[in-house]
């Protein structure tokens, strides 16, 4: 049988001490602002909520809390599964890397709980700096955007390849998926789905489109990423 009482060895003892105990919370919390910092820097143009940014400093400090509580008793242990079972985490689809971040907190949480101060640290700054070069690199980046546009036209107007020679040059690929007529069919209105170019100036491609269309509305729209999780 596993002698639980190794897992606390240099760090911890098997029986708490209020010394001890301090040391891993504030460690936690010092690793888990780290995090945050880290986070608010890779996220500083798509924008962050302070909720989540906080829940990243806590979350460390309560997972290590839980696994200075729980120790090696198996019932206390068994008592607090069965505690977290009748909750259902449930949050809103988001950047997948908010996915990453939960998962990073717990694991230094987790490090820091069973009494590995020194290798929780070492991971919270070699995962920080990994978040971070990936983010200044844009790693894996696209050169395009998915966006949506809409183009309303004349009725005297024929829309078909109207508007091609523009599209072409602006985007990597563009398809014309619904027409749509109103104002009693005096005007029509043009949906596409589009990858628009990084590159490319969208005001000038607007004024491209707006000299022949009559000046009429234009809307260009971005596609919110289908690479969400949620539970």
């Amino acid at each position: 049988m596993t002698d639980f009482s190794t897992i606390f060895s240099n760090s911890v003892s098997e029986t708490l001490t209020i010394k001890s105990t301090l040391i891993i919370v504030f460690s936690s919390l010092i690793l888990g602002l780290l995090i945050s910092l880290a986070y608010m820097l890779t996220h500083k143009q798509a924008g962050y909520s302070q909720s989540f940014t906080v829940t990243l400093i806590m979350l460390p400090a309560i997972i290590s809390i839980i696994i200075l509580l729980v120790g090696s008793n198996v019932a206390r242990a068994f008592s607090l599964a069965g505690a977290f079972s009748i909750i259902r985490f449930r949050s809103a689809p988001g950047d997948p890397r908010d996915i990453a971040y939960i998962f990073f907190t717990l694991a230094v949480g987790l490090a820091c709980g069973m009494g590995f101060i020194a290798y929780a640290v070492l991971f919270a700054v070699v995962l920080c700096l990994a978040m971070l070069i990936l983010h200044m690199t844009n790693y894996a980046g696209s050169k395009t955007l998915p966006m949506s546009l809409k183009i309303t036209i004349p009725e005297n107007l024929n829309y078909q390849g109207l508007f091609d020679d523009i599209l072409s040059t602006s985007t990597k690929s563009w398809k014309l998926i619904k027409v749509k007529t109103s104002d009693f069919g005096t005007l029509f209105e043009l949906f596409y789905s589009i990858d628009l170019l990084t590159t490319v100036d969208q005001k000038s491609m607007l004024d491209a489109i707006r000299c022949r269309n009559s000046n009429l509305n234009i809307s260009l729209t971005l596609e919110e990423t289908k690479n969400n999780f949620q539970f």
